[in-house]
């Protein structure tokens, strides 16, 4: 079943106002009603015309209709989403079968089976009477940037978002909405909080939708972070590698004293387990020993690095057959 777009239908914006809807509603309906247009398909398109207005001249239903419409793009298969028919309360009003005729498969396929609201065809439009339906509000996702070390001690922070939401005038606004988030003990990256109620809202009585907010890790100066497991590339002087040493070693929780073995190569990983991001089980910390030549900018510096050359035989492709 192809989705229906009302706002092509009547040649209007979707930020078009409720006047803008009604006065495009009456140009057209006076142009192709059946009685005095000479078009070929102005009986279909008189209908089509009405059944757009029957949507978008009511503030609750339009809003229905959008919340729906932006999860369809062109050229899909329309099916309404799993409960849809369920989430309508319709009150008051009569419907009838003579009614049905002049709405649209896709039209009965959102309203039909919660019918008992709708008014009939009458003349050059249709009556909404006092027909009114609730829906609950689409669940709404977003992500926020935390620091690192939020995740070890946990955190409140203030975020602020950009929602839309209908005017008075019918005409969807934008506005800012600031939240504060408990950020929990623990979190890692990709992991979404739920906050009840703070999605969409609903239409008529029906509750709003949940907010989830995906965490996303800031980008860090010294850590990097893999899983619930983060690393530390820990740069030391050849004799620290080469001889062992105890040297102050900063985590995210603080800082550490480590021992680094004698005879320790660049690119070996020392293991702190329990020490990466809190939890059950906790992730691990990994220092990555990288060996730092001191520069040789000066006499004294490349007369040591001489005498090295010469009372050390060590050749560094000894491996490669070199």
């Amino acid at each position: 079943m192809e989705f229906k777009d009302y706002y092509t239908i009547l040649g209007v914006e979707r930020s078009a106002s409720q006047d803008e809807i009604k006065r495009a509603y009456r140009k057209l309906a006076r142009k192709y009603h059946p009685d005095v247009s000479k078009e070929s398909d102005a009986e279909a398109r008189f209908k089509e015309l009405g059944e757009a207005y029957e949507v978008l001249k009511d503030p609750e239903k339009r809003a229905a209709y959008d919340q729906l419409g932006a999860r369809w793009k062109e050229g899909q298969d329309f099916n309404p989403p799993p409960g849809w028919d369920q989430g309508f309360e319709f009150h008051g009003g009569g419907f009838t079968d003579a009614d049905a005729s002049q709405f649209s498969d896709f039209f009965e396929s959102l309203f039909g089976g919660a019918a008992g609201a709708r008014q009939g065809y009458a003349g050059a439009g249709y009556s909404a009477g006092g027909g009114s339906f609730s829906m609950h509000g689409e669940d709404t996702h977003a992500k926020v940037q935390i620091d690192l070390e939020d995740s070890y001690s946990g955190a409140t922070k203030t975020i602020t978002l950009r929602h839309t939401e209908m005017g008075p005038d019918g005409r969807p606004q934008v506005k800012p909405r600031t939240l504060n988030v408990k950020i929990p003990k623990g979190v890692h990256q990709g992991q979404h909080i739920r906050l009840a109620g703070q999605g969409a809202p609903g239409v008529g009585e029906g509750k709003a939708g949940d907010l989830y907010l995906e965490i996303e890790f800031k980008p860090h100066s010294v850590y990097r972070v893999e899983g619930r497991d983060v690393y530390l590339d820990l740069p030391l002087a050849p004799w620290e590698a080469a001889l062992g040493a105890t040297v102050k070693t900063p985590t995210p929780s603080g800082m550490v004293d480590l021992k680094i073995p004698a005879g320790s190569s660049s690119g070996k990983k020392m293991r702190l387990k329990g020490r990466g991001i809190p939890g059950k089980p906790a992730g691990d910390l990994y220092v990555v020993l990288q060996i730092a030549l001191p520069p040789a900018d000066n006499d004294e510096a490349q007369a040591l690095y001489k005498k090295m050359e010469q009372k050390m035989a060590f050749n560094p492709r000894a491996g490669l057959g070199v």
